[in-house]
């Protein structure tokens, strides 16, 4: 496990949703507001589009030292030098993952059940991200998440949780006292008017 990684404000990237000039100034506007990680998602563009806005991101994220995650793709993570990579339940098995990537990469499990999650921490996960917690348009056809089955995952596993999925000023507090260890953000913080200021309100109601 990444003890130093700091999982409190994890941006998850969506171009559709990103109300700025390019990718590279909304993720720079967001890490300045105080996000802590970011997950480039493309889910939809070629490999060699995908390794150009990995590489652009990436330069963004070193800049501010920043942890940057490629979702799914473990190829292109291991190509811009990612610091890890977040797998779904139906990409590369996580055990699998974490022997291509080696044990100092951070990898990320996606689970929505106590046993993906429970079978994530046994494959060398190093965080959860857990949901969808509410329904959301970035993900309409996720199961839901029930704070009592979040309560059940944080009781049986010990690695870090993060969750996602409709998480925004308004469901923020319905995490206090949960144990979580982050909050994933893609439209509160990316369609909003000032990124920043949104990254910021979003930081301090999760401290």
């Amino acid at each position: 496990m990444k003890h130093n990684v700091d999982y409190s404000l994890y941006l998850v990237t969506d171009r559709e949703r990103m109300n700025a000039p390019s990718l590279a100034e909304a993720v720079e506007s967001a890490i300045l507001g105080g996000c802590t990680l970011v997950q480039l998602r493309e889910k939809t563009v070629a490999s060699l589009n995908f390794f150009k806005i990995a590489q652009k991101v990436k330069g963004i994220t070193d800049r501010y030292n920043i942890p940057l995650i490629i979702n799914d793709r473990v190829d292109i993570a291991l190509a811009v030098d990612a610091a890890g990579v977040h797998v779904g339940q139906n990409d590369l098995p996580a055990a699998t993952v974490r022997r291509i990537i080696g044990p100092n990469k951070i990898l990320g499990v996606s689970a929505a059940t106590l046993q993906e999650a429970k079978q994530a921490q046994a494959d060398g996960a190093d965080y959860l991200g857990v949901g969808a917690m509410f329904a959301t348009e970035t993900k309409t056809d996720a199961h839901l998440v029930s704070l009592a089955e979040l309560g059940q995952i944080r009781s049986d596993v010990s690695i870090p949780i993060v969750v996602i999925g409709g998480i925004n000023k308004a469901t923020i507090p319905k995490f206090i006292g949960t144990g979580i260890n982050g909050l994933a953000v893609v439209s509160a913080i990316l369609s909003a008017q000032d990124i920043k200021a949104a990254a910021r309100e979003l930081k301090n109601l999760s401290s």
